[in-house]
């Protein structure tokens, strides 16, 4: 197919899908249409509650295999809105609506990069074609449901906007739920042993500490206490003080070792509240990257997580779009961005398979 073709079906999908509400959760709509558009191009498709995967026509399994995934959930629209979110007008070729750019111009752009592969026999790697849910919300019946159902994947391109750049690390997110000790007692008289007093201590410790390893793509892990929370009246110390505290890791940590650092640090006790969403990186040498460098893509280090973070396989996230217009008021894309992004795949994925 051509590229114009390529296009005009994107773009058309994306209208359709921006139309259609897709809440994180709620995303059973679009995943039927999604669905029916896949087998309108004769495509044989796999559905797993709201996430569709296919496979290369002449999928074999003796060949490495590159997954192209990206999201068809949304956030809700916020209140800043001064356009319906759900009507997809094209108005000094932006195409508006809830979506557009985060990630509906990636999805479409990889749907029809999919297509024009997909009939394309002795090509050196298998395709598969992952749209998922759940994204926004880190949920888990999206990818990460779904990648124990896939044939085995080599590496990944994720589509998420990056002005179609590439995104080589994420920084990892670490959210721990810290409860410092104390004993409850009159505040009048000298009793008790106030949790407080314990608490502020270690949380000093978490504003000035300073990790060693400082990646040269993410800089340094950042720790930020968010939520803190403790005492029942006036006359009481309390026995008790519970805070949150939120981290970003760069690719040189793992999340056992910033934790294990944290607990010989401070004197509060320390849950961490997930460690699903681990910092990644891409090396400069994969062959993705390296087409990627041949096409003058520029490469860089995220500070936004995506279901990058699941996979345990390398994974380069790029996609058509401005990661700043994500989640905010009348969001838009370009539609050039749209038709500039499926060429651009499509180079990439010709330096590398064919």
């Amino acid at each position: 197919m051509q590229i114009e073709e390529l296009y005009n079906d994107a773009l058309l999908l994306l209208q359709l899908l921006i139309s259609t509400p897709s809440f994180s959760k709620e995303e059973n709509k679009t995943a039927n249409l999604i669905e029916s558009f896949l087998q309108s191009k004769n495509i044989e498709t796999n559905r797993l509650l709201n996430n569709i995967w296919v496979t290369s026509k002449y999928f074999d399994a003796d060949k490495p295999t590159i997954l192209l995934n990206s999201h068809h959930d949304t956030v809700k629209p916020n209140k800043q809105y001064t356009r319906d979110p759900f009507k997809a007008d094209i108005e000094d070729e932006k195409l508006f609506g809830l979506g557009s750019n985060d990630a509906g111009g990636c999805l479409v752009s990889l749907i029809v990069t999919f297509i024009h592969f997909y009939t394309q026999q002795n090509l050196k790697y298998n395709l598969v074609l992952a749209v998922t849910a759940e994204e926004e919300i880190s949920g888990k019946n999206g990818i990460e449901l779904l990648l124990s159902q896939l044939p085995k994947i080599d590496c990944a391109i994720v589509g998420e906007p990056t002005l179609m750049n590439m995104a080589v690390a994420e920084k990892g997110l670490l959210v721990l739920d810290c409860t410092a000790h104390g004993k409850a007692g009159h505040a009048a008289r000298e009793e008790g042993d106030n949790a407080i007093y314990k608490a502020i201590k270690d949380i000093e410790w978490f504003r000035t500490f300073k990790f060693d390893k400082v990646s040269d793509l993410l800089g340094p892990n950042k720790m930020s206490v968010t939520i803190i929370n403790a005492g029942s009246q006036h006359n009481v110390v309390p026995g008790e003080c519970k805070f949150t505290v939120d981290i970003r890791v760069n690719e040189l940590y793992d999340f056992d070792e910033v934790v294990n650092i944290i607990k010989q640090n401070i004197q509060a006790e320390v849950a961490p509240r997930s460690l699903r969403l681990r910092s990644t990186n891409i090396e400069l040498s994969h062959p993705l990257i390296i087409a990627g460098l041949d096409l003058n893509r520029t490469y860089y280090g995220s500070p936004t997580t995506s279901d990058k973070a699941l996979m345990n396989f390398p994974a380069l996230k790029m996609g058509p779009g401005d990661s700043a217009r994500s989640h905010s008021a009348d969001e838009f894309i370009y539609v050039d961005e749209i038709r500039h992004g499926i060429e651009l795949y499509i180079q990439l994925l010709n330096k590398v398979i064919l």
